[in-house]
């Protein structure tokens, strides 16, 4: 059997998608009546992350433990990569110990040249590109806090970044009603719109760019936001947040929405700067809901590419 990797969102259709998210509730109740199976006992999933890592690296070995497997970290610092080891060689050692690998990285290209050289699932746990995990988990809670995802209106205001390359091709996927409001000179890449249009089939419009946070987010069902200035860029952070000065989601904003708006974050915040603190931690807020969602969405993730059974 054709072995899967997860490195981007556009690695499912839009069927694929809502099943996975459909696994994800299911697990997410079972887990909430102390029930739930062991699938992956005797599996063994890697963690390699170049970059610093909360959410991801918590919940993707909290996942494995509940499902029975284990999940070891792999710092790049202590692995022969760092002393001129090919990466052919290392992913073709590494596929012989772990039944998977997530990596977290800066280049998506890195990502691909681990899929290309691994005989085991390969799952994007975070790239300079795209953030597959996060929005899958997104959309996920989405849909528990609506009951449905056709006709829900999702306004993004911020970076152009990877979680905004992520949100435009789901939506492009699945059909979903996105708009993006973004600073001139910090828009995603075009070919990711025209990547999400091309695939569009819902009633409505594809995902639609502005430069104008009032104009995207009046009459939305969901405010999202992420940092300004991401892992990496710390050097830019001064003129970022001067290009940024206006799209702060805050209570003025979050009055332009429907009623009932929820406001997401995929964290870490910097409270008072893309999000106030009354915003993010007021009753209209589900980064908690969040945060705990990508526990539940990778484990549906991690059976469906880790499992024995085809």
């Amino acid at each position: 059997m054709k072995k899967k990797d997860l490195l981007s969102v556009t690695d499912l259709s839009g069927a694929g998608i809502r099943s996975l998210i459909s696994a994800a509730i299911r697990m997410k109740k079972d887990h909430a009546r102390g029930r739930g199976g062991r699938p992956l006992r005797g599996k063994v999933l890697g963690l390699l992350f170049s970059k610093p890592s909360t959410r991801t690296r918590v919940s993707f070995q909290v996942g494995m433990a509940q499902l029975g497997g284990t999940a070891i970290v792999i710092p790049p610092s202590e692995i022969q990569l760092q002393r001129g080891e090919t990466l052919e060689d290392t992913a073709g050692v590494l596929s012989r110990y772990l039944d998977g690998i997530v990596i977290r990285t800066f280049e998506q290209k890195e990502l691909e040249a681990w899929a290309r050289h691994s005989t085991i699932p390969v799952i994007n746990g975070l790239s300079d590109f795209c953030h597959p995990c996060q929005i899958l988990s997104d959309i996920m809670t989405i849909r528990e806090s609506f009951g449905r995802l056709k006709g829900v209106k999702i306004a993004y205001v911020g970076d152009g970044n990877n979680v905004a390359h992520s949100w435009i091709l789901a939506a492009g996927i699945l059909g979903l009603d996105l708009t993006l409001a973004v600073p001139k000179g910090y828009e995603p890449l075009p070919e990711v719109l025209g990547e999400a249009r091309s695939r569009f089939r819902g009633a409505g419009d594809p995902p639609r760019l502005c430069h104008d946070p009032d104009t995207a987010t009046a009459g939305a069902d969901v405010l999202y936001t992420d940092v300004w200035t991401s892992m990496g860029q710390e050097k830019e952070r001064r003129g970022r947040l001067r290009a940024f000065r206006g799209f702060q989601i805050n209570s003025r904003l979050l009055s332009l929405a429907n009623p009932g708006a929820v406001v997401m974050h995929c964290l870490p915040a910097h409270r008072g700067e893309e999000i106030t603190a009354d915003v993010l931690d007021g009753p209209a807020s589900l980064i908690l809901d969040q945060a705990e969602n990508r526990l539940h969405l990778q484990k549906a993730l991690l059976v469906r590419h880790l499992s024995p059974k085809k």
